[in-house]
C-alpha cells in the first residue's frame, strides 16, 4: 500500500470576500507541483459563498465536476436549459464534455452556502454535456458505505464518465469496516468532512486527506463520530493527457 498525506492546514487558500475557498490541489493563483493531482482527481475544492452571492457564467469543457453541498442552498443555471437548486443532502454531476457555461448562486440571502467543487478527468474528450442530480439523504447508511457516485447509470447516486466510484463513510466513535475497491489500478482519496477517523494506518482530523493506492483494501475506524468522502479513482491518467 501507497499513501499520501495532506494535512488540512497545507491546502492552498484563497479568500475573495464573497468567496471563502481551499484547494487540496493546484487552483487558480495556487501552484503547487507537487499537488496536480491524485490520479484523474484533479481539483477538490471546499468553499464557502457568502448570502446571495455566487459564480457568475463561466465555461467549463472536458471535464467531470460534481458538487456536495454540506451547508445551505446552491442555484445552479446552464447552457443546457437547466436550472435547478442543490441543497444539502443533494449531489451534483455536470458532464462539460465539448463546452458548457453555468452559473451557481448562494440562494439564500441570510446564511453562508459551504460545499465540495470536484473536478474529474473523462475517460475522452468532446462527451455530449449532461446534468444530473441525484437526492443521497434517503439513502444514508450509519456505520457503513454508501454509493453516491459511480460509472454505472443503473448504479445508487449519480454517474459520470469515468471509473470513478464515490462513497460516504459515515462512523460512530469506535466503528469501523473495510473499504473494498471495485477496480484494479485504482487508488482512494480520503477526505474527512467531520470528526476524526484512522485510516488504513494514519489518524485523520476534520478537513485532512489521505490518498491510498497500491491495494485492495482498507480499513476504516471512527476515533470519534466521523463522516469521510471516499473518492475511487484511476490512478492512470487518460491518453489524451499523457
Amino acid at each position: 500500500m501507497k499513501t499520501v498525506y495532506h494535512k488540512a492546514d497545507s491546502r492552498g487558500h484563497a479568500n475573495h470576500g464573497w468567496l471563502n475557498s481551499y484547494h487540496t490541489f493546484s487552483f487558480a493563483n495556487y501552484q503547487n507541483r507537487d499537488r496536480m493531482n491524485f490520479g484523474v482527481l484533479r481539483v477538490l475544492n471546499d468553499d464557502t459563498v457568502s448570502q446571495g452571492m455566487g459564480f457568475g457564467n463561466h465555461p467549463h469543457r472536458d471535464m467531470e465536476i460534481i458538487s456536495i453541498p454540506l451547508e445551505g442552498d446552491l442555484e445552479h443555471k446552464d447552457s443546457m436549459g437547466t436550472t435547478a437548486v442543490i441543497r444539502k443532502g443533494e449531489i451534483q454531476a455536470m458532464s462539460a464534455g465539448t463546452g458548457i457555461i453555468h452559473s451557481e448562486y448562494n440562494k439564500n440571502k441570510d446564511e453562508e452556502a459551504k460545499f465540495l467543487q470536484i473536478w474529474i478527468f473523462p475517460r475522452e474528450l468532446n462527451l455530449e454535456p449532461r446534468y444530473d442530480q441525484k437526492n443521497i439523504k434517503d439513502g444514508e447508511k450509519i456505520n457503513g458505505f454508501q454509493q453516491i457516485l459511480s460509472p454505472n447509470k443503473n448504479d445508487d447516486g449519480v454517474w459520470i464518465q469515468q471509473d470513478v466510484w464515490f462513497n460516504l463513510a459515515n462512523f460512530k466513535k469506535g466503528n469501523g469496516k473495510n473499504y473494498m475497491l471495485n477496480k484494479k489500478g485504482n487508488g482512494v482519496y480520503a477526505f474527512v468532512l467531520k470528526g476524526n477517523a484512522k485510516v488504513g494506518d494514519r489518524i485523520l482530523n476534520e478537513r485532512d486527506g489521505l490518498g491510498i493506492w497500491d491495494t485492495q483494501s482498507f480499513n476504516i475506524e471512527a476515533v470519534e463520530d466521523a463522516e469521510i468522502l471516499l473518492m475511487e479513482v484511476p490512478m492512470e491518467l487518460p491518453s489524451y493527457l499523457k
